[in-house]
């Protein structure tokens, strides 16, 4: 198996990583064969991931966008992956200059690819740690230096708390995430479910089992279990929805929308929410 040059030292490539498969659907080059593999795997049951992942992106710059317009300049995104173009430091950064942004991940490769992109960049940081344990992320010195949680932060949790089971608590680790933050932060949170998928559950949980496979499960959550996570937030217009939905940009005609909206991209739900 070759290794890429720019593969870190250290990193087993036999291995399946979910945020190489996530940039493997995205179309992006930091991925190696056995991610790829992994991806095809999961697309024979839903050939509709690629657009899944394109729509959970559209509406995270769309929610980044709207969180500038309320004065938020701090973001913290954990889960971040391997970051591409129209990241949210370039979003928030375009929007607001001297926005500053942390991003976490635990996957290597994803930490040394975002070391590169954010090389000379001083608002912008990246944190190996795992959402599993909050405060090893809000004690990182990266943290620390950049953020200021003593005034609003956008807490971004995209695509990443359906890869935590109930055993991982990811409600406890929202919840001390949320007592940390500042009133008038928001959480920005989108969450994959059977529910929109246009396909039966049986056949959509062929793709679960792909992921059971690689050690890394996919946890699909019915719309009122992913509303818990907003708990001590204030849901915000228009609410939990599918991502298309949150706030699309710009009303399409009706043959706009029918070759843009791919039925994939309805799968799941998005949301951002205010703490009061």
């Amino acid at each position: 198996m070759e290794r890429p040059a720019w593969a870190p030292p250290g990193i087993d490539i036999s291995v399946p990583s979910v945020s190489r498969i996530y940039d493997y659907y995205l179309g992006g080059s930091h991925n190696f064969e056995v991610d790829r593999e992994t991806a095809r795997r999961a697309m024979e049951f839903m050939p509709g991931l690629p657009k899944i992942m394109q729509a959970n992106r559209a509406f995270m710059r769309r929610a980044v966008r709207h969180a500038v317009d309320q004065g938020i300049t701090q973001f913290l995104d954990i889960g971040s992956g391997i970051p591409t173009f129209g990241n949210v430091h370039e979003i928030a950064q375009a929007a607001s200059p001297g926005a500053r942004v942390v991003y976490v991940d635990h996957d290597p490769v994803a930490v040394a690819h975002s070391q590169a992109v954010l090389a000379g960049d001083e608002h912008s940081g990246i944190v190996a740690a795992d959402l599993r344990k909050p405060q090893d992320i809000l004690d990182a010195p990266e943290v620390t230096r950049l953020l200021d949680l003593d005034r609003p932060v956008a807490l971004l949790l995209v695509a990443v708390l359906h890869f935590l089971e109930e055993d991982d608590e990811p409600y406890a680790a929202v919840a001390a995430l949320r007592d940390a933050l500042a009133p008038g932060s928001l959480l920005i949170l989108t969450h994959a479910s059977y529910e929109g998928i246009p396909l039966t559950e049986e056949v959509a949980g062929g793709t679960v089992g792909v992921y059971r496979d690689i050690r890394n499960p996919l946890v699909m959550r019915s719309g009122e279990q992913i509303r818990g996570f907003f708990d001590g937030f204030e849901l915000l217009e228009p609410g939990l929805v599918s991502m298309p939905d949150w706030r699309p940009e710009a009303p399409a005609g009706p043959q706009d929308a029918e070759a843009e909206e791919d039925p994939y991209a309805f799968s799941g739900f998005g949301g951002v929410g205010r703490k009061a």
